[in-house]
Formats: C-alpha cells, sequence, structure tokens
C-alpha cells in the first residue's frame, strides 16, 4: 500500500515545486531579453505571438504573454485539470514578472546572431524544460495542441508546428525573413534541450539478446562488466523452441566490450538497443539479476 505524504513533506514538495515553476521563468526569460527579443529573434507559439505583437504596438511583452494565455487557462482547467492549471498560471506570471524585472535592469545584450540563436535557444530550451518538469506551461498553443490533436485525429506535434508555420511566417512579414530563419534555428535548439532537460543526459541503452548460449553470455557479461542481468523466457514463432532471452542495461562506454563478448561467445546472437532515457528502482550495476 501506498505510503501517505505527511504534511510536513507535503509542504516541502509543494515548496519545490513553487521554486522550479519561479527558476524556469526566469531562466526564459534572460533569454528573451538578453538574447532573442533585442534582435527581433521571436520564439514559438504564444511567446512569439506576443513579441510581435509587442513590437508593433508597443505594449509591455510581460502583460502581453500574460493576457493571450489567459484563455488557454480556462481551457485547460475543463481538458487537463486544475492543478495544471495552478502551476501554469504560476509560472506564467512568474514569466511576466521576470520580463519587466529584465526589462527595468537594461542587461547587457549582444547583436551577433549567431551566438543571440545558439545561447538564447540553450538557455529558453532549459527555462521551459524546467517548467515542464514541474507540470506546468508556458505556452497556450501546447495546451491547444492537445485539445485539437484529442478531437482532431494530428499528433500534439504536428498541430503545434501548424501553429508556428503561421508565426514564423508573421516573423518574416514584420523583421524579415532573415531574422526569420534565425528563429526557426533558435526553435529546434531549444526543443532538443528541452528533451535534454525532460530525460536527461543517461546514455544508457536496454538491452535483449537471443542466443543458444545465453546462459553462457550472461555469466560473462556479470563477471567481466558487473552488470545485472536478467533472463526472460519466450518462444519462437516459427521453431516454436524456447528461447532464453537476456535482459539488461548498460552505458555507452560499455557497449564495445558487451559486442566483443557476445561475438566471441556466440557470433550468431541476436541482439537489440533500445535507448534509456530513465531508470527507475532496482540495480543497474552489481552482480545481481534484479533490475
Amino acid at each position: 500500500m501506498e505510503r501517505k505524504l505527511t504534511i510536513k513533506e507535503h509542504l516541502v514538495n509543494i515548496l519545490k515545486k513553487m521554486f522550479f515553476l519561479a527558476l524556469g521563468p526566469f531562466v526564459a526569460a534572460f533569454a528573451l531579453e538578453v538574447f532573442l527579443v533585442p534582435n527581433n529573434i521571436i520564439d514559438g507559439g504564444i511567446v512569439g505571438i506576443s513579441i510581435i505583437t509587442s513590437y508593433l504596438t508597443d505594449i509591455n511583452l510581460g502583460l502581453l504573454i500574460f493576457l493571450i494565455n489567459i484563455p488557454f487557462f480556462f481551457l485547460a482547467f475543463n481538458k487537463i485539470g486544475k492543478k495544471f492549471v495552478i502551476q501554469t498560471f504560476y509560472a506564467v506570471g512568474m514569466l511576466a514578472l521576470a520580463i519587466n524585472l529584465f526589462q527595468t535592469h537594461h542587461l547587457p545584450t549582444t547583436s551577433d546572431l549567431l551566438l543571440s540563436t545558439v545561447f538564447g535557444g540553450i538557455i529558453l530550451g532549459t527555462g521551459v524544460g524546467i517548467v515542464l518538469k514541474n507540470e506546468g506551461s508556458l505556452d497556450g498553443t501546447e495546451i491547444m495542441s492537445l485539445v485539437l490533436s484529442k478531437k482532431y485525429g494530428f499528433s500534439v506535434g504536428e498541430w503545434i508546428m501548424t501553429f508556428n508555420i503561421f508565426i514564423y511566417g508573421a516573423a518574416g512579414l514584420v523583421f524579415g525573413w532573415h531574422r526569420a530563419m534565425y528563429a526557426v534555428m533558435t526553435y529546434f535548439i531549444a526543443f532538443k534541450v528541452i528533451d535534454i532537460v525532460l530525460e536527461g543526459f543517461n546514455s544508457s541503452k536496454s538491452i535483449r539478446i537471443i542466443s543458444e548460449k545465453s546462459y553462457e553470455i550472461g555469466q560473462e557479461l556479470l563477471d567481466q562488466l558487473g552488470i545485472g542481468v536478467t533472463y526472460l523466457k519466450g518462444v519462437g514463432a516459427y521453431s516454436g523452441t524456447e528461447k532464453t532471452i537476456i535482459y539488461c542495461v548498460v552505458s555507452r562506454l560499455e557497449m564495445s566490450k558487451m559486442r566483443e563478448i557476445i561475438r566471441n561467445i556466440d557470433p550468431t546472437a541476436f541482439m537489440s538497443v533500445v535507448d534509456v532515457h530513465e531508470t527507475h528502482g532496482g540495480r543497474i550495476k552489481g552482480n545481481i539479476d534484479k533490475i
């Protein structure tokens, strides 16, 4: 039975989440105000729409980001849940506050477009990733895309890309196509960094090995690499014979040694390799067979 958290533990978790839902927006705001906005390089989604609108109307950028996101708060309330809406509301509010704070302090910027694109994308992706990892959002178009994907069948990514095509097209008309191309580059850099923040730098590999000498291979993996090995049972669809499958998780650095061990014992062995982003529970290292 799942252990219930104490009041103290629950409060610590809330404060921890609030901290990261504030940290992420401040990191994102730093990227916007130092690298992107001064060079008329936009981000996608609501932030991109707000940057264009602010440029054309001189309305405060932070205020625009908050106001344009409001309709999506109500949409998320009905479709995603109260907790997500509250955390998103808080995160977007922190983003608006951080942008205004950085604007008043006139932080130093660079006019080098390539540097602004690369570092702006990296820092922006880090900030957005922190928010997403703590169950919040800074962009209402993601919420809209989630709702539309359930209703019309296209994936969330396809809807987001559709919205962004129009947003970057508008940026090209307002700021010039040169800036719009840098904006697209920023988006893809930020997108990859978000993945890293969410999934980590874990470079482990999940391995499945099918061989007539499975137990011999498994023992060598235990002895030489010191990794945990699990034996699974399977049946060949064509032959109908029972197979012993080795399952283990290794680091990228151990892959070449593993291949050498398998090749020396059974050159005909079948090996399947899958990237692993996270592992929880059990032990990966050590002479045990618990994973």
